[in-house]
């Protein structure tokens, strides 16, 4: 029984890792923690995600992308 796969076990490490740590600082921890396991895949994977774009963004892109089509074709 030295295992994670006791319900108890991880209770008891959440429980020290609240009195070493703070209930401010673990969401922080974990974000942290998800950052750096993620650039980890994507750099063992040699794929990076398709990164999200706001939508003013796209509009400008747009905008920019028409506006140089229709001085071309005034040309």
């Amino acid at each position: 029984m030295l295992g994670l796969d006791n319900p108890i076990h991880i209770a008891f490490l959440f429980v020290l890792l609240l009195l070493v740590f703070g209930a401010k600082r673990l969401p922080e921890l974990g974000h942290s923690l998800g950052a750096g396991l993620r650039g980890f895949k994507e750099s063992i994977s040699g794929e990076s995600p398709a990164r999200q774009l706001d939508p003013a963004t796209v509009a400008n892109q747009a905008d920019a992308h028409q506006a140089t089509g229709a001085s071309s074709s005034a040309s």
